[in-house]
């Protein structure tokens, strides 16, 4: 007897990721997450999008309109978007920024992924946070992020170096307050001397980013040591000078390509339930910036 064939639905629609800020052109993110759908066979899509301050209420509603899985966030809208969310992360509300979205049952669920990203890629280098004295140059974004999460991991002490001196200070008083980690605050001024007990230096931030690959932090490098874990959050070129100069004076380096690699697994994973291909990615930063 003929039994019918069981036709099945074909679904057309893809499910929508995406960053919005401005300026955001330049943005790499959709180039390792789209390599990463497309590796582990999943129906997503990621926009990057220019979305200004004033339309940010507006791009805001669309994820709940066109039923979206996340968003990630850059400048300007990483402060701006919290009022917009349901709910926010330990490490989000420590740091007072959100750079990534999770729809949740039609919930927004605001997470910063910075600094895990940054974190994740020590670990993944074979570095431990446990009880070490980490010094970070900057207290902007980056540095924020970053400085909540290793204390959070475990650090005994943070010293955040700043050319503004206050802006160092309220970021010290966020650490002391909601972590247990001890924190001071120093002035850059001139060359910076590193101290001789630090485990772990931080460039966070964006001297030597292209198009200025040949700007380096104004560091006494002879401080650094072969003691030292020397990172960079800066991500193209790879290789900063400012890592250059580190290694060449013995420590062990770190770059900002595998930080940005594993935020992006992060992200991924928080959006698809599926565990990221963090090498696949990697690799697909590696040849964008080649």
């Amino acid at each position: 007897m003929y039994a019918p064939k069981k036709i099945m639905a074909k679904n057309y629609r893809a499910e929508l990721t995406g960053v919005f800020g401005d300026p955001v052109d330049d943005n790499p993110t959709g180039v390792i997450e789209e390599a990463a759908y497309e590796a582990c066979g999943l129906n997503y899509r990621y926009l990057t999008l220019k979305v200004t301050e004033e339309d940010f209420p507006d791009a805001m509603r669309s994820i709940r309109a066109l039923h979206m899985k996340g968003m990630n966030l850059t400048m300007p809208h990483k402060i701006t978007v919290l009022p917009y969310l349901d709910e926010l992360s330990e490490a989000a509300g420590i740091i007072g920024a959100v750079n990534t979205i999770v729809v949740r049952d039609g919930r927004l669920f605001g997470e910063n992924t910075d600094g895990k990203g940054f974190v994740q890629a020590l670990k993944n280098a074979g570095i431990s946070l446990e009880q070490k004295k980490v010094t970070i140059l900057g207290a902007g974004g980056a540095a924020r992020a970053i400085s909540v999460e290793c204390a959070l991991a475990g650090a005994a002490s943070l010293t955040i170096v700043n050319r503004t001196l206050s802006k160092a200070e309220e970021l010290v008083s966020v650490l002391k307050k909601h972590t247990k980690a001890e924190a001071e605050a120093v002035a850059w001024t001139g060359a910076y001397q590193v101290a001789a007990d630090t485990d772990i230096l931080i460039n966070a931030t964006s001297i030597g980013l292209m198009p200025h690959p040949e700007a380096i932090p104004e560091v006494d490098y002879d401080t650094i040591t072969d003691k030292m874990v020397v990172s960079d959050v800066v991500f193209n070129p790879a290789e900063t000078r400012f890592l250059q100069a580190a290694a060449a004076r013995g420590a062990k380096t770190v770059s900002g390509l595998g930080m940005l690699a594993c935020q992006g697994a992060l992200n991924f994973t928080l959006w698809t339930g599926v565990e990221a291909p963090l090498a696949l990615m990697e690799d697909a930063l590696r040849k964008e910036f080649e």
